[in-house]
């Protein structure tokens, strides 16, 4: 093992430090944003929906061109003004007063968050070993969730379900994050890969590439479900634990379920994985999508805050089998020169993400906060129709490489 992380790129340890930091100071404030806007600001569960969805959409919308772009003119580029511009959002959020300013925010922080991610994972890839990089994005996804562990905590003693005043932090942090990733592109720039700069595809052939693979095409639709599943865990469930008074002070049983995600995410992530490396890469994506199914009808049924506990512990457990071997499928799939376009064509699952607050919202408006089944159920069955597009694409990927092999 220590051999292995000693091969890691210093550049690689700059994003995989880099991502535990933004997620703390992002996990102090996001997620408590639906609960803000509700309370706060006065704002419909639809309305707060709505505003959380945009950030998603915008992030479709662009989550394919983050990749692509990375792929035409380089990695560098496209993170400076991301990580630069992601700050400023955080600024906005930090200085907002109105829905229409947080709508506008939130719009900015899924441009940015699209266009960033995917090119960072994209960079991961191209400089790190074969042989490492199962370690290394599995790294990124640790220290994800080694932020979000404190960082709600944090976030709860700073007030944010009250105050912006943590958005003010994550600008900060994301500053000195852009700072480092600066020096870092300077500093290694010779060692950095320079063939995707000139062999990537032209537009219209990305596009038409991913839309014919016949593996990539059901596990885009089958993550898209997986994700719609998952996104009601920072909208829907938020406001329905905070305003349900079943729940002696929601908020901040909200944040230490948060905080219990990720820190199960740390325990069970290395065996989880280790585990789930022996089987095809589609297998654990299906039973994450059962386990998160099941957590949410659970969500809808529980009386009690030790329910809910041991719900956020299988939603959790399924969260990793999904998310855990996402990047290391992409990235089998994927040629080497169509690596950016392939995880910022991922990117479009994230409907799931626009779907999730304005349906959850949706059904709370109509039905309230006192009645769970009529609202997680319907999450539920829905997270579950991923299930046959990944069966798909579980067998058409055993066919194909069986004829590779052949």
């Amino acid at each position: 093992m220590k051999q292995h992380l000693r091969q890691i790129h210093p550049l690689a340890w700059t994003i995989i430090i880099g991502t535990m930091f933004g997620r703390l100071v992002t996990s102090m404030s996001i997620p408590f944003l639906s609960i803000y806007l509700t309370q706060v600001l006065g704002a419909t569960p639809t309305q707060t929906g709505v505003t959380v969805a945009v950030s998603s959409l915008a992030g479709v919308m662009v989550s394919f061109y983050g990749g692509y772009i990375s792929d035409r003119i380089g990695r560098k580029i496209v993170m400076m003004v991301s990580v630069f511009g992601w700050a400023c959002v955080f600024f906005i959020f930090s200085a907002a007063e109105h829905l229409w300013v947080f709508f506008v925010a939130n719009t900015l922080n899924g441009l940015c968050r699209a266009v960033f991610e995917p090119t960072s994972r994209a960079l991961l890839s191209d400089i790190t070993p074969p042989q490492n990089k199962l370690l290394v994005f599995n790294l990124r996804y640790a220290a994800i969730n080694l932020g979000v562990v404190f960082g709600p905590i944090i976030g709860l003693q700073l007030g944010s379900a009250q105050s912006t005043f943590p958005f003010m932090i994550s600008g900060m942090v994301y500053i000195v994050y852009g700072l480092v990733l600066f020096l870092q592109f300077q500093s290694h720039r010779g060692t950095l890969p320079k063939h995707v700069q000139v062999t990537a595809p032209r537009l219209r052939d990305a596009l038409a590439t991913t839309g014919r693979d016949r593996v990539f095409l059901p596990v885009l639709i089958g993550t898209t479900f997986c994700v719609l599943g998952y996104g009601h865990f920072g909208s829907t469930l938020a406001q329905y634990v905070a305003q349900n008074p079943l729940f002696e002070h929601g908020s901040q049983v909200y944040s230490y379920m948060l905080s219990l995600n990720a820190l199960t995410v740390l325990v069970v992530q290395y065996p989880i994985v280790r585990v789930a490396s022996k089987f095809p890469p589609v297998v654990p994506l299906i039973l994450g999508n059962l386990l998160v199914a099941t957590s949410l009808f659970l969500f809808g049924i529980a009386e009690g805050v030790m329910v809910l506990m041991i719900s956020v512990i299988l939603f959790t457990i399924g969260e990793v089998l999904m998310f855990t071997m996402m990047d290391m499928l992409i990235d089998r799939i994927a040629k080497p020169e169509w690596k950016g376009t392939y995880f910022g064509t991922i990117g479009f699952n994230n409907l799931g993400s626009v779907m999730a607050p304005i349906m959850g919202g949706l059904l709370l408006t109509q039905f309230g906060t006192g009645n769970g089944l009529f609202i997680f159920v319907p999450l539920a069955l829905t997270t579950a129709l991923g299930l046959p597009f990944l069966i798909i694409a579980h067998k058409r990927l055993v066919i194909r490489e069986r004829e590779i092999e052949v």
